[in-house]
């Protein structure tokens, strides 16, 4: 599976079934492995636009389906 067909999919909380946005970029270690996932979320609040920035590390993904990836994440 490539990274570009990663992308398209909404990335769900399983634990309230919020989406979380689409991955934008990845995270590499200096040893070339694949630590997280950059995920945005974005928002139109009436004229602008804003988006937040979460990081979907490899362990909190639960299940990559067709159209969504179930992710567990643990909130701050």
């Amino acid at each position: 599976m490539n990274i570009s067909d990663l992308q398209r999919k909404d990335i769900i909380d399983l634990k309230t079934g919020r989406r979380l946005g689409k991955i934008v970029d990845a995270y590499l270690t200096e040893s070339g492995a694949l630590e997280y996932f950059v995920v945005v979320e974005r928002r139109l609040f009436f004229f602008f636009k804003s988006s937040t920035e979460k990081n979907i590390y490899l362990k909190n993904i639960n299940k990559i389906g067709t159209d969504v990836i179930l992710v567990d994440i643990e909130e701050n």
